[in-house]
């Protein structure tokens, strides 16, 4: 995902992201209790732009998170800034 990236790549590393955060229950009630966004919630919006903002925000609030997720994905800490950068302004 080097370069510019469009905002389809943009939010496909951002639900790569939103997996991560899902994959593991301590991480996933983290992200949960901080945003205050409920399951069912999170189901239905899954998709939305500003969901997937807030949640590559979260990352880059905690950066042992961000780099652990930017690994698991075969990514830079910075294409997941570059992500939200992306999505915030398309």
């Amino acid at each position: 995902m080097r370069g510019r990236e469009t905002n389809h790549d943009a939010a496909t590393t951002a639900l790569g992201a939103l997996a991560w955060v899902m994959s593991e229950a301590p991480r996933a009630e983290r992200f949960l209790s901080l945003t205050g966004i409920d399951p069912a919630d999170l189901r239905a919006r899954a998709g939305d732009p500003i969901l997937l903002v807030q949640l590559l925000a979260h990352l880059e609030a905690y950066e042992p998170d961000l780099i652990a997720c930017a690994d698991a994905l075969g990514l830079t800490p910075a294409d997941l800034v570059a992500a939200r950068t992306r999505l915030e302004n398309p």
